[in-house]
This record gives structure tokens, sequence and C-alpha cells, in this order.
């Protein structure tokens, strides 16, 4: 235990703000700190940061924070200093060389130190030059990136980061993550960055009504944890509630009976010595479970295009796609900014005319299209008449129930709509696309400006949809958990490339390729069901990804996993040939025991040979155990023959797959090829136990293959 509070306290001005709380670091763990704004997250930072004490308890000698040894600390705050004159070479050397003897300006950690140095400082977007310029001369955001590679270089025992991700574009945050993954010590974060926080920790610390509860795995494991203790606390409530009553009830009827009433003061104590369970609190996201069916279903083909081209001009078109989406799916878009993934869904929603080619909607498309102007709003109604007038076939029931799944309740209907945050606003402009019942969603950045709950709460929304969604999110958490394949905006070319995989998996690709691995092969039991999936597309609708191949990739994931297949099924069907050739041996053994090797050697080069066979196996001619001992090796002999016919069955099924893949490859994704050292020659299985098992096979082996 690298540090532990027990039973700890903590005010701000005279009000608690944590009470009677427990946490814990242990060895080189990387920590979460979750909860609501101004439950308490920042305060917990400081104390641990030693900015903040604990308050004193007397009374309890126990209560405190307690460290196995001396440790150093470092923290990231989302304030810097805005008026130091330093230069930031002086400021991160001053930091580092903190501590160290006069031998480290000419040691090998100083040649390490710099290195390190030079690659954060290029890695975070500043110049060669900027090492040079004072501190003050920097935004504020810009400071806190030079704060964060200050502290990095430290390395302290115990790594405190607020919001690290504020400030810092995709590339950096991807960067960020690996680094903590492979950071040697402890880390403890505090982040909104959801996607950032699975990717990085193993312990989450929520920090719900001044108490900390311990969870353990990354933040998905988290909330799945969290929404089980939820249901066990509340069944067990309900059940304690249902007792009670009952007790209660048997005290009402029989306390006045003069016979009953010892029974009921019995009932009574029972009560008093109950221990009571707590109702647990609601969650703040409303979690939906119950599918949103749209008002009608549309035809297959829910948007194509072809060859079309999006921008304002003519002469520089934005980015060229063709592409169908089909019902049902739920396609997200990424990009850098100012790509043009607004530009589309403009195009898409018929707000901005194409450049050139050709696009439209399906049949019977009912498309909503939602961006932040959209939540736009101020008008002077409250949120219940707002939503009411829009709808006013729905009773005021159905209104408040309806908007309650939007997080919108008690208080909050009375509030004014043009009073509303961003957040709140999206979501009610969110609510009322919604109860349109639309087939086909076009959303531009839906959850900009809403806190956990509220994106939680959107998420599982858009899962329960039946209809058509396609978005943009700079969210990542987001995208993976609601889009189910991806259309990728790159810089170096003005094409849109299809990705048929999810965000996680899509990221998964891209550090691979970065790492230098081989992306087409994951060796995951999903993939196969991914592929399975892909191969359920019509040709037509895939697409290419060039920096990553998806279609090479996924050929090569068919062939190579069909390979592995194969070289078991061969194995195993080798195994069985050994085995037969060693049951018809022991066979023959006990014909060798029970004749002699030279009688049985001249038996079997006379030409009487098939009736001295027969005779050997007549039992007057054996005694009692050898003719036992020679019928077992007839059976175990069957068996085996048996079994080698079922392994050859196997290994032909394997083959007959490999067949299935080559014939559903068409030419043009073999031409695609071209670049990659596989052509359509090459993937022919070409095993060479292969070509020896099926050249000492017999004819019949053949024919079935």
């Amino acid at each position: 235990m690298l540090l532990e509070i027990r039973d700890g306290t903590v005010s701000r001005k005279g009000t608690e703000v944590l009470k009677h709380f427990s946490f814990e670091i242990r060895g080189t763990e990387k920590i979460a700190i979750t909860g609501r704004n101004g439950a308490g997250k920042t305060t917990l930072l400081e104390v641990l940061a030693g900015e903040r004490e604990l308050d004193a308890d007397e009374k309890n000698p126990s209560a405190g924070m307690f460290r196995s040894r001396v440790f150093t600390i470092g923290m990231l705050k989302q304030q810097q200093n805005g008026d130091d004159e330093r230069t930031v070479d002086d400021l991160i050397k001053e930091a580092v060389q903190s501590g160290k003897s006069a031998d480290f300006l000419y040691s090998d950690e100083r040649y390490l130190y710099e290195t390190a140095y030079n690659r954060m400082f290029t890695r975070f977007g500043f110049a060669e030059a900027d090492k040079h310029k004072k501190l003050c001369e920097f935004s504020g955001g810009e400071r806190i990136k030079i704060a964060l590679i200050r502290l990095l270089l430290s390395e302290p025992d115990v790594l405190i980061l607020d919001e690290p991700t504020n400030h810092l574009d995709l590339e950096s945050v991807e960067w960020l993550e690996q680094y903590i993954r492979e950071y040697r010590k402890a880390v403890v974060i505090v982040s909104h960055d959801r996607f950032f926080l699975d990717r990085t920790v193993d312990v989450v610390w929520e920090v719900a009504f001044g108490k900390l509860t311990r969870y353990p795995g990354n933040y998905t494991e988290y909330r799945a944890a969290k929404a089980a203790a939820y249901e066990r606390q509340m069944k067990a409530y309900e059940r304690q509630q249902e007792e009670i009553e009952r007790q209660n009830d048997l005290i009402k009827k029989f306390k006045n009976k003069p016979r009953k009433a010892a029974f009921a003061r019995s009932r009574k104590k029972i009560l008093e010595r109950m221990e009571i369970i707590e109702k647990p609190q609601n969650d703040d996201a409303v979690i939906h479970t119950g599918e949103i069916v749209p008002a009608r279903s549309g035809s297959k083909w829910v948007w194509e295009c072809e060859h079309l081209k999006i921008g304002y001009d003519r002469q520089k078109p934005i980015a060229e796609l063709s592409f169908r989406l089909r019902r049902g799916q739920k396609v997200g878009i990424v990009g850098p900014n100012g790509i043009g993934k607004t530009t589309l869904l403009k195009t898409v929603a018929g707000l901005l005319p194409p450049l050139e080619g050709k696009n439209g909607l399906g049949v019977n498309i009912d498309a909503a299209y939602f961006d932040q102007r959209s939540a736009e709003l101020s008008d002077e109604a409250i949120v219940i008449d707002w939503f009411h007038d829009k709808f006013p076939a729905l009773t005021e029931r159905e209104v408040r129930d309806t908007l309650a799944g939007y997080l919108f309740k008690g208080r909050d209907l009375g509030k004014r709509v043009k009073s509303l945050s961003g957040g709140e606003k999206a979501r009610l402009v969110l609510a009322s696309l919604l109860q349109t019942r639309p087939n086909f969603l076009i959303l531009d950045e839906p959850t900009n400006n809403m806190d956990i709950p509220a994106k939680e709460t959107l998420e599982s929304l858009f899962r329960e949809y039946k209809g058509t969604i396609l978005v943009v999110s700079h969210d990542r958490y987001f995208l993976s958990r609601v889009s189910e394949a991806l259309l990728v905006f790159r810089e170096e070319a003005p094409t849109v490339m299809y990705y048929p995989f999810g965000y996680a998996h899509y990221e998964e690709r891209k550090r691979k390729l970065r790492a230098g691995e081989d992306p087409a092969i994951l060796r995951k039991a999903e993939d196969q069901r991914l592929i399975e999936e892909l191969k359920a597309v019509p040709k037509g609708e895939r697409h290419q990804l060039r920096e990553i191949s998806t279609e090479q990739a996924t050929l090569d994931w068919q062939f190579d996993i069909n390979r592995r297949e194969r070289q078991a099924a061969l194995d195993v069907y080798l195994k069985a040939l050994e085995e037969l050739e060693e049951a018809q041996s022991r066979e023959a053994e006990g014909w060798l025991r029970h004749l002699g090797h030279e009688e049985f050697a001249e038996g079997l080069q006379s030409p009487g040979y098939e009736e001295f066979a027969e005779s050997l196996q007549n039992p007057g001619n054996e005694d009692a155990a050898d003719q036992a001992q020679h019928e077992h090796g007839k059976g175990n002999a069957a068996t085996k023959v048996a079994k080698v016919d079922a392994a050859r069955d196997a290994w032909t099924k394997t083959l007959l797959d490999w067949y299935d893949i080559w014939l559903d490859t068409s030419d043009a994704e073999w031409e695609f090829r071209k670049d990659s050292k596989v052509s359509k020659e090459d993937t022919a299985f070409d095993d060479d136990k292969a070509s020896e098992a099926a050249d000492s096979s017999d004819g019949e082996h053949m024919e079935k293959i």
C-alpha cells in the first residue's frame, strides 16, 4: 500500500465536502476519480498532493493519511500561472534538475532527459524555437501543455492529472494514453474523457454524497459494476420494506389483543433490531432499455451517392465519395477539424447542394437533422409548455414521462427555455426530434456541452433506436458506444474512406500501424464474427480505406484463420493415421507372438497366404488369451479407421472453406492487392504437410476432397 486515507473528512469554508471516507493507492495503480461536478474530486486531489489537510479528528486516532514510505507527488492543475517571466527551457530544466547531483549535467541520464524533452515538446505541437519564449507569452491552453511536459519529465512516484486531455489534439491524447499505460509508477486521473479513462486506468473511485467507492477495472467496467450493485441493493431494499410492512401489519393486528400482546411486542423488537438497508441513490443517467422504433421503416437504402463532391467551391472540392447507407446502420464520421465532416452532413440533409455527382435519400425516408445551431433557442416559454405545444396530442403525464427520459425532472420542467444551458437545450431539441419518430437521424456533435450523465442517457437511447444514424462527434467514447462503422476523412487526399467496424477497432488498428505491427492479423475470437458480418455485406458496399487497407485486412484475416484451421485439422488427420498404423502393428504383433518370426515370414511369402491368414483367426489355432487380444486389436483398428475418416472429412471441410473464400473474392479486390506481396495464387493452400498427406492418401481420400 503506497498511500491510505482512513476515515478522513475534509471541509471547505466550514462545509464538509468529503465525510469519513476511505481511499488508497496500491503500488503502480492507474486510478480514475469520477463523480458529478462539485462532488469533491478536485478537493481529493488537493489532499493527495498535500495542498489541503484532512480535518483533525481527536476522537479517532486511527483516522488520517498514512504513507508506506517517502515518495514524490506531482500534480497537473487546470489553471496555470500566466505571469511567469522565465523561458520554457529554464522552467523545465529547473524542475528536472531539482535534487540531482552535479554529475547529472554530464551523465547518460541527462542525454535521455534531453531526448524525451525534445520528443514531448514537438509531440504537443510546439516548435523548437518555442523553448526560448517566456511562459507569459503563451495562451492558457499552451501553458497547461508546458506544465504537463514539465510534470512528465520529472517522473514523480504519484502522478496526479486533473483533466489532462483538455487543450490536446487527438494525436497528443493518444500518445498520452500510451505514455500512462507504460508509466512505471502510480497515476491518479480526473477526466471527462471516458474513452481516455477506458484506455488508461485499472481502478475507478467514485465520489458521491461525500463518500468514495472503489471499483476495479476501467470506466466501462465500473459503469457495469455500479449498475449491477444498484440492482442488488434495490432488490434487498424492496424485500426489507416488504418485511417491515408485514411485521407492522402483525403488530397493528395483535397489539390490542391480550392473548397476542406478547407476540406483537416480539415483532416490534424484531423491527428495532433490524439493520435498515438504505434505498440506493438513483443514477443520474437514464439508461433506456426499450426499443425506439421509427414511425415507418423506409426503403432498404436510406441514402446513396456516386462520385459525390462536396464543398463550397467547384474548383476546390473538400471531399469525394461513393457510398450507400443501409437501413438500420449507425455510422460515425471522423477526421480532423475543418476537413468537411459538417459539410457532408449538410449535403446529406439537403441544406447544401453537391458540387458534382449524384446523391439522394431513399423512398419514405423521414430525415431529422441536428446541429449546434438547432439548439440556439431563445423562447420565453417554460420547458414543459414548449414541448407540449409541439405535441398537443400528448397528455401532461406523457409529456412529463418523455422529458424525464431526457433528464428534465422536477424544477427543470419549470425553467424558461432561454435560460437553459447549451447541453440542456440540445437535449430538449433532441427530445422533440425523436418524438416525431424519424427513420434517419443526421447528427452533428449531439453531445457537445453535455455532462457525462446526459451523454450516457443519449448513448443508451441511440443504441436502442432502430432507425439509421449518421453522426459526427469528437467524443470517442460516444462513437465507440453508438457507431457500428465509420466514414474516415483523410487530410492527404479529398477522399472519404469507409471502415466497416466500430471506433475501438479502428483505434486499435491505427495503434498497430504506428507501432510497426501488421494490423491485418488480429488474433482475437471476435474478429471471426466481424469478418462473417462483413462477408454478408454486398460487394458493392465495401469501400477501401487505404491507410488501413480494410479489404486487404479482411482477406488476410480470412485466409489466415482458414490457414490455422487447415493446419490444425491436418495435424489431427496425420495423428489419426499414425494411431491407425500403430493399431495395425499391434494386431500384427499378436500374430508374431503366436507363430514366431520365421514361421510368420514364411507364411507371408507362401502361395497359400490368404488361407494362412484365415487360419490365424480360427479360435482353434489360438489359446483363449491370444484370441481375446486378437479380437481387441481388431476392434481397436476399426475404431482408428473411423477416427481417420472423421479427421479426413474435417480437413476436407477446411479446404472447401478456403475455396469458398477464394471464389468469394472479386477480381477488383485482387487488383487492389497488387501492391501487397500476396496475390490470388499465393493464397492457395501450400502447406507441405498437406501435399504429403494428400500424396500418401489413397484415391478415395482425394476423390472426397
